[in-house]
């Protein structure tokens, strides 16, 4: 006889268990993907085609859209006032259209996924290119792959929103438009897949990394028709290796640019606090930040704007000492005010300026392997620390210059600036502005050890089990007696076959006992059991069991042999579970010699050492009172 119990759940077979659990769902996501990619590659065009537009309006007084510099305007101490009015612009529109327009936007999408569920306004996706096309062509020192990120990524959200979709599924699309508006801009779709990963996901999952990495491909490929081909800034290759001397010079070069990116981050925050201190609204805030945008470009003409000529100048080498410290001193204190004011624009851009020009710097000193040789490295690596994104630092320095040569000193730099600012900052440019607003993102993505422990590693088996046909005094004398020394909570109650027909929880057999004192030794816990209990199995593994434990409200689940017969092998409670993180925590901090090394009459011995203690913490019949609490069950 088997127990309608044993076939609640659908009986789980080890072999069942697969490394991914992704579904054929992933299949219509990834059409909508690609249909996302080819949206953000017309939004990408449109929104260098609008900067180009404003930057020709706003310095040369025609209308154009090809894409200039403001450096080589004649407006002279008129050029002041270009970006006071576009950051007045854009200050009305953030306070009448959307508030969310404001910031570089990485930030913005980020709590737009974490915060509201990955739906965005279809407001935003409009208000968003344009003030960022109004801040950048009026002289604001950004990047346009912040706001293209914020757009793309609206777009893949709204057509998320057009069909009954999960919550997971719009975040995918929404990082599939996003990634997919990077991968248009700069030609490089592997790192736009890394940085939607890195940034924006929160997860490495097949059914998330397919579709968007899809997308960014999409929009690669379309990027060719709209905008050409890449790379965007073509370098001569550089030498296959450089040595010690050379792998020296790239540690050097990635603790300066941890260094400046801390000091960059700091700053963009320190100027955001000084701006909170005004006795004014804050729509008024990126006009004052405009003021510094006008000044710092009548002392450096190249600090306004994205700047992708200068950032080709820098790398290609022989510039004069004048164009590096103009860019690390004028653009950087321009950037970091004007960002800290709350306008619109991106970072990447700017990061990537004031990477070459630290590297150019330090090309002075350090070993000679070409031109442009340490500006590429160290601009790769101040995005890994900035943005505490290494592997998005090192790929989009590659994609961006196709020089395959410099994977090995771009290791080195970008992960040393990584060390430096996570050991230094407790949160990046991009976490800082979501902390501010009252929440915590954690940047680590690690396996649950839940997902690889089963439930037989973790449950109880010196447990009470009562018979189907045993009487409810019976019961009830049993738990207020010593043979209920673990304070056990549930009881299986078995059938003639020793299968599992129902339980009862010891508040119920103290109320029952109560209601029904004068008749209790007549009435059988077959007639008070609860039958088809929420059950376990064996070689289930523990994730599943806090799944149901969370939809059911029960925390203490009979634990079911795998065969199917129904037979109980033991009980598994929230208490194991938090064991079974216990453990987890417990290989992390603690810590032992395992090897011990001896030298007796002048030989080296190798010996194992056994520790002193043994975690006893997964031994089949520990102690319930020990981790047993009162959950919805009892």
């Amino acid at each position: 006889m088997s127990s309608p119990a044993a076939h609640l759940h659908r009986k789980p077979a080890l072999e069942e268990l697969g490394d991914f659990t992704t579904t054929s769902r992933v299949l219509p996501i990834c059409v909508l993907a690609i249909g996302i990619g080819i949206i953000s590659t017309f939004v990408a065009w449109a929104l260098l085609k609008l900067i180009g537009f404003f930057t020709n309006v706003a310095y040369y007084h025609h209308f154009a859209t090809s894409f200039v510099s403001p450096a080589g305007n004649t407006l002279g101490a008129w050029a002041v006032a270009v970006p006071v009015v576009g950051s007045l612009i854009v200050g009305l529109m953030a306070r009448y259209g959307s508030e969310r327009i404001r910031g570089h936007g990485i930030p913005e999408a980020i709590e737009s996924i974490l915060m509201d569920g990955s739906r965005v306004k279809p407001r935003l996706a409009i208000l968003k290119p344009i003030s960022a096309a109004i801040s950048i062509g009026t002289g604001g020192p950004f990047g346009a792959e912040g706001p293209i990120i914020m757009t793309g990524g609206a777009f893949g959200s709204m057509i998320g929103q057009l069909f009954h979709l999960t919550s997971v599924e719009r975040r995918t699309l929404l990082v599939a438009g996003a990634s997919a508006g990077m991968s248009a801009t700069f030609a490089a779709p592997l790192a736009s897949v890394l940085i939607g990963v890195e940034l924006l996901l929160f997860e490495w999952k097949p059914r998330s990394a397919i579709p968007v990495a899809l997308a960014s491909a999409t929009a690669c490929a379309a990027r060719r028709y709209l905008l050409g081909m890449g790379p965007l800034f073509p370098v001569s290759p550089h030498p296959a290796f450089i040595g010690f001397a050379g792998l020296g010079g790239c540690i050097i070069a990635g603790i300066a640019a941890g260094a400046l990116s801390a000091l960059l981050t700091l700053g963009v925050y320190a100027a955001e606090d000084l701006f909170r201190k005004l006795p004014i609204h804050w729509m008024w805030w990126p006009a004052i930040g405009g003021v510094f945008i006008g000044v710092g470009g009548l002392i450096f003409p190249q600090a306004l704007g994205v700047g992708y000529d200068t950032i080709a100048r820098l790398l290609q080498g022989d510039v004069p000492l004048a164009l590096f410290a103009g860019v690390l001193i004028v653009k950087s204190l321009i950037w970091m005010i004007s960002l800290g004011s709350g306008t619109s624009g991106g970072v990447l851009a700017p990061l990537l300026m004031m990477g070459a020009a630290l590297g150019g710097i330090e090309g002075m000193f350090l070993p000679h392997f070409g031109l442009g040789f340490w500006p590429l490295v160290s601009m790769g690596a101040i995005l890994g620390g900035t943005m505490r994104s290494p592997f998005t630092g090192i790929v989009f320095a590659i994609e961006l210059t196709h020089d395959m040569n410099m994977l090995l000193p771009l290791l080195v730099a970008c992960f040393l600036a990584h060390l430096f600012t996570v050991l230094t900052l407790r949160r990046s440019i991009l976490t800082e502005k979501i902390s501010r607003r009252g929440y915590h993102l954690s940047r680590e993505y690690a396996l649950d050890p839940l997902e690889i422990l089963f439930v037989r590693e973790v449950m109880r088996t010196n447990i009470i089990v009562l018979p189907h046909d045993g009487t409810l005094q019976q019961a009830f004398e049993l738990i207020h007696s010593t043979k209920n020394p673990n304070g056990q909570h549930v009881f299986p109650v078995l059938g003639p076959d020793r299968e599992l027909v129902g339980v009862v929880t010891r508040n119920q057999l103290v109320q029952r006992h109560r209601e029904m004192t004068e008749r209790a030794a007549s009435v059988s816990l077959a007639e008070i059991a609860t039958r088809n209990p929420h059950v376990a199995f064996s070689d289930e593994p523990l994730r599943k069991v806090v799944n149901r434990m969370a939809e059911s409200g029960y925390t203490r689940f009979p634990v079911l042999d795998p065969t199917g017969d129904g037979k109980i092998v033991g009980m598994v409670a929230l208490g194991d579970l938090l064991r079974a993180r216990s453990k987890n925590l417990e290989d992390e901090r603690a810590r032992e010699r395992v090897l011990r090394i001896r030298m007796p009459f002048g030989r080296r011995v190798i010996e194992e050492q056994i520790p002193l203690t043994e975690d006893a913490s997964f031994r089949n019949g520990e102690s319930e009172d020990q981790h047993e609490h009162t959950s919805a069950d009892d």
